[in-house]
């Protein structure tokens, strides 16, 4: 067979393992070269890559999709992280966290990059916490820059100053959303303090 036309050999069983042999000739001599040798830390240059099977993996933390071939004058074009998943809201206290009976208790995220969305959904029935009302268990802790993330939360038998609507607030540094009250009159916002039994929605989108 070592005379043999290449479409006179048999197919390969595929998809190949990387440790196959091949020929090549390096600085006049025939060597050989696995398969997974032959793209070892080598550049890829195509039109357009296609993964008719399974996904693209990046390989190594920290790296991604470099945009920097696109105009623009950020910091950063470096798309190096998405992720969906889960996490569970809890309603604690300021003053004594305490311990709630839930009836509803899910929540989701996406993060793209350094972006986070939340949702949330939590009923409660009982509690024994004190002082001002959190939510805790935020899936990723937002980013220290001394600046407030706040968004509209949807509530229902949520103990409320008269004229007020709920709102809340990711606060930086921290993994907790403190949830407030701003007047419809003039304006003004207060920390709602916590409530025996309620239900909170919300969605909000962070930073870390």
């Amino acid at each position: 067979m070592s005379n043999s036309k290449i479409s006179a050999l048999t197919g390969a069983t595929t998809p190949l393992s990387g440790t196959e042999v091949l020929p090549i000739v390096q600085s006049s001599t025939t060597k050989q070269v696995s398969v997974a040798n032959l793209t070892a830390g080598r550049a890829i240059s195509a039109t357009s890559v296609t993964a008719s099977t399974g996904n693209f993996v990046v390989g190594t933390s920290g790296q991604g999709i470099d945009f920097s071939a696109t105009p623009g004058t950020g910091t950063s074009e470096l798309l190096a992280d998405y992720e969906e998943g889960s996490w569970t809201p809890t309603i604690v206290g300021t003053t004594t966290a305490g311990a709630a009976t839930y009836s509803l208790q899910e929540g989701t995220y996406t993060k793209v990059g350094r972006q986070v969305t939340v949702n949330c959904a939590v009923t409660w029935t009982g509690h024994t916490g004190t002082g001002l009302m959190r939510v805790s268990g935020l899936p990723f802790s937002v980013r220290n820059d001394n600046q407030y993330s706040s968004f509209i939360i949807d509530a229902a038998n949520l103990t409320l100053p008269a004229s007020t609507f709920p709102f809340a607030q990711v606060r930086p540094n921290g993994s907790e959303i403190a949830v407030n009250s701003m007047s419809v009159v003039t304006g003004s916002s207060s920390a709602v303090a916590m409530d025996a039994a309620a239900t909170l929605y919300f969605q909000a989108t962070y930073f870390v």
